[in-house]
């Protein structure tokens, strides 16, 4: 199944990232401002890093793009293998970082990644080699399902000991979305469905901070100073913004009052200044860029370049879909972060590679 000629990149895919990526750098300088000033002495602290990592990721997604994406189906076991030992390794004292309350992190002082970050990436890639060599597999659930699952869930595993929810959670999402494509049964994804919410519901009850988020959630005005108050921070910015915004800049919420405007609330801050208008249009990016990254899986001239733009596709959908639905009050609080919008290095600089490999196996798509 090959593609004949290579055809050039689906132009909507860079342009929409490039377009997200701007917001997103904008945002960001304009929602750290006061917290920047405040811990380190220079309003740019955070503007500063976020350009250079953009820069990064950007040079990295045009690398990629001119990739043969097959390349990543030849060294899949070799990744996977990696991501699994860095994960383990997170885990160990004195080797892994305590950040936010998780142990989530490898690096040197300020400087850090998070190997959860590239084994969410590993992992689609690893399943898309998977799926690709014995598509069938996927009719049966003890020859193809399960396996896949199992490995899932060794992954999922390490990093809930970090412990870090919202990851697991965009994982499992993805996963699901590639499985569904590589043609399981209807009745196994409906089964994974109830076992998945059955382990939510689980780990929620056996961690008090995780049950006080969710209870928080379905009434946060009744714990205004505790659990219920990063939902509360978020609605009053939502509500500021009206339709047109308070104007760029012009935000209260990022005066010390929304922890971490620059990451996982950054699109409050944005809907507070920016407005409905500004909202919607950053929304509607999304869209196209999730429209065309579906389009490159329908039209791949491979399996496994199909599993493999479907599966990427998914991770930003529903990494997008949590942040959201956070921000809204629509789902209980997790560590997500908005992709090409929030603040950070390992999460900006493997989306825009992620988005590199769109584009390659876009390049090679059937027109």
């Amino acid at each position: 199944m090959q593609s004949g000629k290579l055809q050039p990149s689906d132009w909507l895919i860079p342009l929409s990232t490039v377009a997200l990526l701007a917001i997103g750098v904008v945002m960001v300088h304009s929602a750290s401002t006061v917290l920047s000033a405040e811990h380190y002495g220079d309003p740019y602290y955070f503007f500063k890093r976020q350009v250079m990592w953009a820069l990064l990721g950007l040079t990295l997604m045009v690398l990629v793009s001119r990739l043969d994406y097959r390349i990543f189906e030849r060294h899949a076991r070799l990744i996977m293998t990696l991501c699994l030992i860095f994960l383990a390794l997170v885990l160990v004292p004195h080797i892994g970082q305590v950040r936010g309350g998780s142990r989530a992190w490898l690096g040197i002082g300020t400087f850090g990644i998070q190997p959860s970050e590239f084994a969410k990436f590993g992992l689609i890639i690893f399943f898309s080699w998977l799926l690709s060599r014995a598509p069938d597999r996927m009719l049966s659930f003890r020859r193809g399902l399960a396996p896949a699952l199992l490995l899932m869930a060794v992954v999922i595993g390490l990093i809930m000991l970090e412990p870090d929810l919202g990851q697991s959670a965009v994982i499992a999402g993805a996963t699901m979305i590639m499985v569904f494509v590589a043609g399981a049964r209807a009745r196994h994804l409906l089964a994974l469905a109830g076992a998945g919410a059955a382990a939510f519901a689980a780990l929620v009850a056996v961690a008090p901070y995780r049950l006080e988020r969710v209870v928080s959630f379905l009434d946060p005005w009744k714990y205004p100073k505790t659990s219920g108050y990063h939902i509360i921070m978020s609605l009053l910015a939502l509500g500021r913004g009206g339709l047109i915004g308070v104007g760029l800049f012009g935000s209260t919420q990022k005066h010390l009052y929304l922890p971490e405007p620059q990451t996982d609330f950054i699109f409050a801050i944005l809907t507070e200044e920016l407005g409905l208008l500004g909202a919607t249009a950053t929304i509607a990016l999304f869209a196209v860029l999730l429209w065309r990254g579906m389009r490159a899986a329908m039209r791949a001239p491979d399996r496994f370049g199909a599993y493999l733009a479907a599966g990427l596709t998914g991770v930003i959908a529903v990494q997008v879909l949590i942040n959201v639905g956070v921000v809204t009050g629509a789902l209980p609080v997790t560590g997500i972060t908005l992709p090409f919008l929030s603040y950070g290095g390992s999460s900006l600089t493997l989306m825009l590679t992620a988005v590199g490999i769109l584009m390659s196996v876009s390049r090679q798509a059937h027109y």
